[in-house]
């Protein structure tokens, strides 16, 4: 296969496996939904697992240079980076076709914490934790670990309710709870 089929299966798989789940898509479907044939994608792909991984890298990828950049385009201070996590959270429980988190789907589908795509969603999430603790880091937090944990819990819950009950007011209201953590972290009243 091509590295231009390749990439073209990948990034095809990624919307399909977004839309449609992992466990529900074969590779049949993937076929038919690319014009790849299944020959040519097991020359590549030894199994759907490993195609997984990969639309999962290039998810983790995409999310997260998205993510940091809208930060830094929307808040200039470690602080405020902090809030505009949120902001930026709403931005993308508007978008159309939002589904929720494909990692937080992801380790559904595949339960055990041993799993290669369990470990790759949870990698995912550690390398958020890294990125927010290291804003917390920079905005002077005496405990930046457990205030990047607190936040993250609001984010991931943030993520499923906007999921289950629509995205309305879901991001405001975190931001909120959010800047009451901030603050309470900063020695602020």
């Amino acid at each position: 296969m091509s590295a231009s089929k390749k990439t073209i299966l990948i990034e095809k798989a990624l919307e399909t496996y977004y839309t449609g789940g992992f466990q529900a898509v074969g590779m049949d479907r993937l076929a038919k939904e690319t014009g790849i044939s299944k020959t040519s994608m097991y020359k590549h792909f030894r199994t759907k697992e490993d195609l997984i991984l990969e639309v999962l890298n290039l998810r983790d990828e995409n999310f997260r240079n998205w993510f940091v950049r809208r930060i830094d385009e929307l808040a200039s201070s470690p602080v405020e980076r902090l809030t505009a996590i949120f902001d930026v959270l709403g931005e993308w429980f508007h978008e159309d076709g939002f589904l929720s988190c494909m990692f937080i789907r992801a380790s559904s589908e595949y339960p055990n914490s041993d799993h290669p795509i369990h470990m790759s969603s949870a990698k995912h999430k550690r390398l958020l934790l890294t990125y927010v603790i290291g804003l917390a880091e920079q905005a002077g937090v005496p405990d930046p670990g457990q205030l990047a944990r607190q936040l993250m819990l609001l984010k991931e819950g943030a993520i499923v309710i906007a999921h289950l009950h629509g995205p309305d007011g879901v991001a405001t209201h975190a931001k909120q709870a959010a800047e009451v953590l901030i603050n309470n972290a900063l020695g602020r009243s």
